[in-house]
């Protein structure tokens, strides 16, 4: 496998955690399950990542943290640092319609835009490009996500035309807002 192949697929296999940290450091507290994410990861013995990603989150974007890092992590912090000063560099989160960490990042977006956050409004915009260009369900998807940040939230107008996984995609983002909403 070529290197940038490989790289590729790394950020692909991670793009739900990158997004999550880059949409945290934009905004502390606009990830509620950041903690957990990163407990996960701890727990699935990746405590360097966990380590570095700890360190960007409290403000640290000094590349020299890159030297002390395995290809895998350093591609993903990478990935951070990028997303964070261009949100259009961001891995894209709808290759993966299964994706259980996409409901809530895009939620997370979708509710930060709604409350005025600029940056969510440019990461979400250029999600919703990503998600045109990839066809099918997901372009249904990039179509609603203005009436979500609008405050949309029936399920049958959001779902309308949707294949069975592109429904639950929604249902699970509507939940998120929901969710989010509440607190």
């Amino acid at each position: 496998m070529s290197q940038p192949d490989q790289q590729e697929q790394i950020l692909q296999s991670h793009a739900g955690l990158i997004h999550r940290v880059v949409m945290h450091c934009n905004n502390p507290g606009s990830v509620p399950d950041m903690e957990q994410v990163l407990q996960m990861a701890a727990d699935n013995d990746w405590t360097t990542l966990v380590t570095a990603i700890r360190d960007v989150m409290s403000g640290n974007r000094d590349e020299a943290m890159l030297t002390l890092l395995d290809d895998e992590d350093r591609v993903i912090i990478e990935s951070i640092l990028r997303g964070l000063q261009d949100p259009s560099t961001l891995p894209d989160l709808g290759t993966d319609i299964d994706s259980t960490m996409a409901a809530p990042g895009i939620a997370g977006l979708i509710h930060a835009s709604r409350n005025g956050n600029a940056q969510a409004l440019q990461i979400i915009g250029s999600m919703a490009k990503q998600m045109l260009e990839a066809g099918g369900d997901m372009s249904i998807l990039a179509g609603r996500i203005r009436p979500l940040v609008e405050g949309e939230r029936d399920a049958d107008k959001l779902t309308e035309k949707m294949g069975d996984k592109g429904q639950k995609l929604m249902l699970e983002i509507v939940e998120e807002l929901l969710k989010l909403e509440a607190n």
